[in-house]
């Protein structure tokens, strides 16, 4: 045997020696695999090794034991030889055999099994010389550590779990079999059924010993190609669709399920029964799934036999129940199916399941709900009874709570629909643990186990939960196509102190905004169904406008000092309401280097819609809003509706003087049972001013990105284009050219249809979401303003319609232009396109390729559009 000198970490000389001879081999063969997965080595097998070396001493002792049994003698001593850590007593423990006692060949011969048995020694031998009784042994090394060599595509870590050798172990072959296997069973599981592992100890002084397991991972299997055989009614392609299991393919690299497993592959075996029972054909069945290693060792080609047997349909259903709460008569609509429908067992499922939540809703927990079938193979029918057992009415003995180490139990608690007591609800046990995943203070696998009481008629409510953090520290840097370089830094604690309050302090700067915002919200005030909170904040935004060559020119400033005082309860389980006070100082200005003249604001330059809107005003606001929400996870949605109606009436009792009202409303659902998740939404709001005032500029709404994708950032609605006019008094038409002020409108509307589409477990792992989505939207409803050259024109230059008279300032500051009152229409704009939201290392990520289909005169479309390192 080859042997390789080394040396260990400190120094010492010692042999590595490879165990492939002594262990069994850890190459990978994969034979054709027959519908189950190869498994490891146990990981306490029956030793054969030891067993061997007993018997090899045997045949060396043969000379030096009695002949037979005739020849047994009288134990007059025992000498132990050869121990280094081990006291002599304990290895004449295991001979059981002690000085007077009887002994013959077969004494010693047990005797010796049990040294070997024991594990401690890796030779043992017994001379006997007329009754003295001479063990010579050598014990099995220590081990000093475990090195791992060759782990790059499974962390070491996740080894190091899997094995249960361990320094300042006693070191057994068997113990190192068991761990081979385990390795090797964790690289299948990772689908590298080609990797092999071989051990090798290192010899150190004083019975020490390294022990080294060298890997050779290998490429992962993949499945080549998938064959079905014994189909007539559905097409290879039809039934592969319906397989967790992919054939490999180039443009698969967003998902492993093209990767051999042979537990997904006793998975789809359960999917392909599921296809088949759905459309009718009752006697299906697999008949035998086979995995092949390809010839170049690489994939595998994965066969499957089918019998499809023949289509059945529905015969007569009918209900049975021995619960008096549910009458077979009044409960019949239940049942969907009808007679002479194809049999489809999905339906079946369906039903057993709507039976089950409706006797859950009468408050039994553990309703009894069986099908009973008769298969009549002459005409091709099933005929089926619901059969409901009869089973007492359950109450609420306890609900215990488990997993929470930071969140108190009442703020758990009071997000339970039931109590002790309580009668047994299905629908609040699945309401309450809506509520539980709605805060985002438990991871999502939580669980609300229904355990039985003490008694038949009682029932446990067990949460398990598992917490996660809440409290969040964020330094960001990015970039966004709205406004440009972004620094954000904010502290929020969503679960403070354990209690379920919420404290926050924020602040950002980019090109054109800049804030700071405090709050505190307490959503239980004292211990009641009452949240109330409080919000200071200073913002500081400039708006801009697009000039030529598609370069920015900060408008008007606005900024916002105040503080908002809110309350919110709740009137139902799924309806709640909330009032709120604001009291703020608005500050709106134009950069007077630019913008004045004299001291006063210049209408030729500003624009004189801008320079009515100069000052410093007062916004005392006290606002409600109603608000229904049904949806089953507040930060990802997937099934579920949200609706909210809100009001804000300014004026009250001093400033300026307006009312905005809006409303919001977002269905969610599945699509095809497989991932997909569709959004229908729709919002709209109006604003009007009383007592003789208007709604100024910032009160206004604005629409456009990243509300209304395909269009730019407040690309829709009213707006004032200011062209320049050509050498020959033309008005140029370039909108690259022109001035572009929004002036926001008093009335909007935006309706949105998106599908989420999954990406599978490597997807959602990566945090990527990508989506299909149209938008219809407008804005509108503002009288128009008083535009610079409205009154007439300066000088001689031609008119066209729809434009102010031309204006030809002799300032030397500006060229001749006109001014065009545009967007002011609540005809549809609509958008369609795709996006993606990807929740990176380093910050929230959002990209839309959107094409705007239908605009109008003045609207500002943009295809392409990006947020990075902040949420907006």
């Amino acid at each position: 045997m080859e042997a390789n000198f080394v040396r260990d970490a400190g120094g010492a000389a010692g042999w590595r020696r490879p165990l492939a001879a002594l262990l069994v081999s850890t190459a990978l063969a994969a034979p054709a695999v027959a519908q189950q997965r190869p498994r490891p080595p146990a990981a306490e097998p029956a030793r054969p090794s030891a067993e061997a070396e007993a018997r090899a001493s045997e045949s060396r002792n043969q000379s030096a034991l009695p002949a037979t049994a005739a020849n047994a003698g009288i134990v007059r001593s025992v000498v132990v030889r050869g121990t280094e850590r081990l006291e002599p007593e304990t290895v004449r423990s295991y001979l059981n055999l002690a000085i007077g006692d009887r002994y013959d060949r077969d004494a010693l011969d047990t005797a010796l099994k049990a040294l070997y048995a024991s594990e401690l020694f890796s030779d043992a031998t017994i001379r006997d010389d007329n009754g003295a009784l001479i063990v010579e042994v050598k014990e099995n090394p220590v081990i000093n550590r475990i090195i791992i060599e060759g782990a790059k595509r499974v962390k070491e870590e996740k080894i190091r779990e899997e094995i249960r050798l361990a320094p300042r172990q006693i070191f057994t072959r068997s113990k190192t079999r068991a761990d081979l296997g385990r390795i090797l069973e964790l690289y299948r599981r990772g689908g590298r059924f080609a990797a092999s592992v071989e051990p090798k100890i290192v010899q150190l002084e004083q019975n020490r010993v390294d022990v080294i397991f060298e890997i050779s991972e290998g490429p992962k299997s993949k499945i080549r190609q998938i064959n079905i055989l014994g189909n007539s009614k559905f097409k290879e392609g039809a039934i592969r669709k319906q397989m967790a299991s992919k054939q490999s393919r180039t443009w698969r690299f967003f998902t492993s399920n093209d990767t051999y497993d042979p537990d997904r592959l006793a998975y789809d075996q359960q999917k392909l029964r599921q296809y088949y029972l759905t459309e009718g054909y009752a006697d299906f069945r697999v008949a035998s799934v086979v995995a092949e290693l390809t010839p170049d060792k690489k994939d595998f080609i994965v066969t499957y036999v089918v019998e499809e047997g023949e289509r059945y349909k529905f015969g007569k259903i009918e209900l049975e129940s021995q619960l008096r709460d549910i009458k077979p008569k009044e409960f019949r609509p239940i049942i969907r199916m009808k007679e002479g429908d194809w049999y489809n067992a999905q339906a079946i499922e369906n039903t057993v399941e709507s039976l089950s939540e409706t006797a859950g809703l009468l408050g039994y927990a553990f309703a009894d709900v069986r099908p009973q079938f008769e298969r009549n193979k002459e005409d091709l029918t099933m005929n089926v009874t619901f059969q409901i057992g009869e089973v007492p009415r359950v109450y609420v003995e306890k609900v215990s709570i488990n997993g929470n180490t930071i969140t108190h139990d009442n703020v758990i608690r009071r997000e339970f629909r039931l109590a002790e007591g309580d009668a047994f609800n299905s629908i609040k046990v699945k309401r309450s643990k809506d509520r539980l995943l709605g805060l985002g203070f438990f991871q999502d696998k939580l669980d609300i186990e229904q355990k039985p009481g003490t008694t038949p008629d009682r029932i446990v409510l067990e949460a398990n939960i598992q917490e996660r953090p809440t409290g969040e520290l964020q330094l960001s840097a990015g970039f966004s196509s709205i406004e440009r370089f972004i620094f954000s830094a904010s502290v929020r604690q969503r679960n403070f102190r354990g209690r379920g309050q919420e404290l926050r302090l924020s602040g950002n700067i980019s090109s054109f905004a800049r804030s700071v915002e405090a709050g505190f919200t307490e959503p239980y005030l004292g211990g009641r169904n009452l949240a109330l909170g409080l919000d200071v904040f200073r913002r500081d935004f400039r708006s801009f406008r697009f000039t030529g060559n598609n370069t920015r020119d900060t408008t008007y400033t606005q900024v916002s000092t105040g503080f908002q005082v809110r309350t919110g309860f709740s009137i139902t389980e799924f309806w709640a309401a909330s009032l709120r006070y604001g009291l703020s100082r608005e500050e709106i200005g134009l950069d007077q280097a630019i913008f004045f003249s004299n001291g006063v604001c210049d209408p030729l330059r500003a624009g004189r819609f801008l320079c009515e809107q100069l000052g410093n005003r007062t916004v005392s606001t006290l606002g409600y809003s109603i608000i229904y929400n049904s949806l089953n996870n507040v930060r990802l949605p997937s099934a579920g509706q949200r609706f909210t109606f809100s009001q804000d009436v300014a004026g009250i009792p001093i400033g300026i003087k307006f009312v905005t009202t809006r409303a919001n409303y977002d269905y969610f659902t599945p699509l095809f049972g497989t991932g997909f998740v569709l959004n229908l939404g729709a919002e709209g709001g109006y604003a009007f001013g009383y007592g003789g005032q208007d709604v100024i500029l910032t009160n206004r709404f604005f629409l456009g990105q990243p509300q209304f994708r395909g269009f730019n950032i407040r690309g829709i609605g009213p707006r004032v284009l200011r062209r320049p006019l050509g050498l020959d008094g033309s008005v140029v038409q370039d909108r690259r050219q022109a001035l572009d002020d929004s002036l926001g409108g008093r009335a909007y509307y935006l309706a949105r249809a998106e599908i989420r589409i999954p990406l599978g477990s490597a997807g959602n792992e990566l945090g990527i979401r990508p989506s299909i989505f149209a938008d219809v939207g407008a804005l509108w409803s503002l009288k128009s303003p008083t535009l610079t050259c409205q009154d007439g024109p300066t000088a001689a230059a031609p008119r066209v319609p729809g434009q102010t008279a031309p204006c030809l300032p002799n300032d030397g500051f500006s060229a001749g232009f006109v001014e065009e009152f545009l967007g002011n229409t609540p005809k549809p704009r609509v958008s369609v396109g795709i996006g993606v939201n990807w929740n990176s290392p380093f910050g929230p990520f959002r990209f839309d390729l959107a094409k705007a289909l239908v605009k109008q005169p003045g609207d500002d479309p943009q295809l392409f559009q990006f947020n990075v390192g902040t949420a907006f």
